[in-house]
């Protein structure tokens, strides 16, 4: 493999690291996506904007959200928190409307005829009425996005206004010919669930106010719309268990073969056989219960969410029988979402003040610990949280900025050791890359064979499984200073097998793959080419050959290769593995590289490998002709 060729590979996938699992990493809150919607509009769109208006000399532009909040920009491209309330807005005559309803603006001079007017669409008649051309529908759809709420007209030219509608707002300097959205900055996603968080394999899903979206690893645009799939099935078992118990259920949670449903007025339902007998209780003074969580090794505890006043959090650890109010010290106002971690005792919830968390025992009735709320995000309410399957990874989403994930904090006092390439709970393997979450490791051991430490931070340490490990099981001894200077030591056993195949993924989950003969990174906006060489980047392929030291970076030329074999599938269909070795110049990496089929079905491909009988997680790769 040439040395130039793989010095633009390490360089690649370096910076990927960097935004990635990278190496020593502090816990720090940063955002899954960003706060618009790329839904094919005149520009990115946001969320309902009922009201714009400008100041009385043209130079602020002030909107308000549909949840009430006043936002100002004065650059058109940065929006800062507002005050005040909309002026009335000014009378109007023409001598017709474009349209039935339609509500017409002036402008501030009064000797001009041009008058604008909104309904469906926006127009505008240079004849005081007469005649209108329309200016935002395009065969037959809004590019500013359906049911338009307000327009204004800027005092200072009448040549500029500014759109309300549900998906943001949106200006013109030219009279309506050209359109330019102002959502980039304006915190008004309207995130209201988080239905999946990102990972290989899988993308972060969120319920909008109306309809769903994804975010779409490596094309890093803006949230897409889509079907409200999940959102649908759930309304649908809602509804089925609504009929049931005659009631309205507003939440929903299962596990196993246990089913909880939440009502008005503080009323839960819980069945241990799938729905044919049920368990009801009612916490009373407590409003709706927003949203139910389910312990996926233990169903029979249970947490609840409620709209208040009286207990806002609510556990069971009996399957329903009886639940416990936990409220305790958490801050005034609605609580929309709970999530916990078990093996801490760890409880998240999503309050009207932001996120908080506080320690209890989640297998037994008994004292709660004080609620904290977890500091380093957005000053906004906070509408869900959701833990990543192996509780490493905590996700918030918080009301107009979107979704936020950091390192879990309880890990800080569960450590746990996972696959460095994806955060998985998965077997090591010889010469495995993994990362200890939650604490900085000093050294390590396993046995009597000393573990390479990469790198330590507060948050996260990666060590490299030794090569001459054997065995089905890998006993690790992992050394570090506590925060008074004391050496602490932390066992862990984990299952080890010949190999244990991991892809590299970013924060999003987008593979770190590059195409091999023109050295870039590829994802959904830079796809691979049909008939093209592919390298990806890799762990635990295990044994190479010649032997290579642990510990030390691979050579740039005549990279140890993979002893087992390396098997490659595009949408399950064998692809051509033309070499997987050592990655030259990384500790713990591997690369495969694979021969892109010279006809491919463009777009979105499930990509893995089977190393020696042991597949890998999957990951998506993009593909065009």
């Amino acid at each position: 493999m040439a040395t130039g060729l793989m010095h633009r590979f390490t360089r690649a996938a370096a910076t990927l690291l960097l935004c990635g699992f990278g190496f020593g990493q502090s816990v720090e809150w940063r955002p899954v996506g960003n706060r618009v919607l790329d839904a094919g509009l005149a520009g990115l769109a946001s969320g309902p904007v009922e009201r714009v208006w400008y100041s009385p000399d043209g130079a602020t532009l002030y909107l308000r959200t549909a949840a009430g909040r006043v936002f100002a920009t004065v650059d058109f491209e940065s929006w800062a928190e507002g005050s005040g309330a909309p002026p009335e807005p000014g009378t109007a005559v023409a001598e017709t409307k474009p349209e039935r309803g339609a509500q017409l603006r002036a402008t501030n001079r009064a000797s001009s005829p041009i008058l604008y007017a909104f309904g469906t669409a926006v127009y505008r008649s240079s004849d005081e009425g007469r005649s209108w051309e329309n200016l935002s529908r395009f065969r037959g759809r809004s590019i500013l996005g359906e049911a338009l709420t307000d327009l204004a007209v800027s005092p200072r030219d009448p040549e500029e206004i500014a759109v309300a509608t549900l998906a943001g707002v949106w200006r013109s300097l030219d009279g309506g010919l050209s359109w330019a959205g102002l959502n980039d900055s304006l915190p008004n996603l309207p995130a209201r669930k988080i239905w999946s968080v990102p990972g290989p394999g899988s993308v972060a899903r969120i319920a909008l106010t109306e309809g769903e979206a994804i975010w779409q690893p490596g094309r890093r645009i803006g949230w897409i719309p889509t079907e409200p799939t999940l959102s649908n099935a759930e309304l649908a078992l809602r509804r089925t268990l609504g009929d049931v118990l005659n009631t309205e259920i507003v939440s929903v949670a299962t596990g196993a073969e246990w089913v909880y449903a939440g009502s008005r007025g503080g009323r839960l339902y819980a069945s241990s056989d799938q729905g044919r007998t049920w368990r009801p209780f009612t916490l009373p003074d407590s409003g709706d219960v927003l949203a139910l969580f389910v312990a996926p090794s233990e169903p029979r505890v249970a947490l609840a969410a409620l709209s208040g006043p009286g207990a806002r959090v609510a556990r069971t650890v009996n399957g329903g029988i009886f639940w416990e109010d936990i409220t305790g010290n958490l801050p005034a106002g609605r609580v929309s979402g709970v999530t916990a971690d078990l093996g801490s005792g760890t409880v998240y919830a999503a309050t009207a003040s932001g996120l908080a968390q506080t320690v209890a025992d989640l297998t037994r009735a008994g004292p709660v610990g004080p609620w904290q709320l977890i500091p380093g995000l957005p000053k906004a309410s906070a509408v869900d949280v959701k833990l990543d399957e192996g509780g490493h990874q905590l996700y918030v989403a918080l009301e107009g900025y979107g979704v936020y994930g950091a390192i879990a904090p309880h890990r800080f006092r569960d450590p746990r050791v996972v696959n460095a390439a994806d955060f998985a709970n998965r077997p090591a393997a010889p010469g495995t890359l993994l990362s200890v979450v939650g604490t900085r490791v000093a050294s390590a051991r396993a046995g009597q064979i000393e573990i390479p430490v990469l790198a330590a931070g507060d948050a996260e340490s990666q060590i490299q499984v030794p090569f001459g490990v054997s065995g089905t099981s890998l006993s690790l001894a992992l050394m570090g200073a506590g925060g008074d200077g004391a050496i602490t030591r932390r066992d862990i056993r984990m299952a080890l097998q010949a190999t244990a195949p991991a892809i590299f993924v970013d924060r999003d989950g987008a593979p770190m793959a590059l195409d091999a003969d023109r050295g870039i990174l590829l994802d959904a906006m830079t796809p691979a080419r049909a008939g093209t060489r592919l390298q990806v980047l890799v762990t635990g392929l295990g044994a190479v050959s010649p032997e290579w030291p642990t510990g030390l970076a691979a050579p740039l030329e005549n990279a140890p290769r993979v002893v087992a074999p390396v098997k490659a599938y595009v949408d399950r269909v064998p692809v051509e593995v033309l070499r997987a070795t050592l990655a030259p110049g990384y500790i713990g990496f591997y690369v495969v590289e694979i021969q892109v089929p010279d006809i491919v079905n463009v777009g979105p491909a499930e990509f893995h490998l089977e190393v020696g009988g042991q597949e890998s997680g999957r990951v998506t790769l993009y593909l065009t002709q």
